[in-house]
């Protein structure tokens, strides 16, 4: 999997894409900055999620939810490994 673009790099793409005159289209933004012209309309959809223009998943909402699902799995883990240990010792 590819590295992400730094998080400065797109914020400079998506500015300006918005503050583009009429006639520029954003292929030829992704074309100056070297990316995929898809990269950027995604990029500008989200900010526009982000800013609460489109409804959505934010990225924060989206960070907090992988945050929360992970926390999740660790602790369905633990119980996994407390139940073990407790069918263990009720077998003594």
């Amino acid at each position: 999997m590819p590295k992400p673009y730094p998080k400065e790099f797109r914020e400079d793409v998506v500015r300006v894409a918005l503050n583009r005159d009429e006639s520029t289209t954003i292929a030829q933004i992704g074309a100056d900055f070297g990316i995929h012209e898809g990269t950027v309309a995604k990029w500008l959809r989200q900010a526009e999620i982000d800013a609460g223009n489109k409804p959505g998943t934010s990225t924060d909402g989206s960070a907090e939810l992988r945050e929360l699902r992970r926390r999740n799995r660790l602790l369905e883990q633990e119980n996994e490994v407390l139940r073990r240990a407790a069918a263990y010792l009720s077998q003594a």
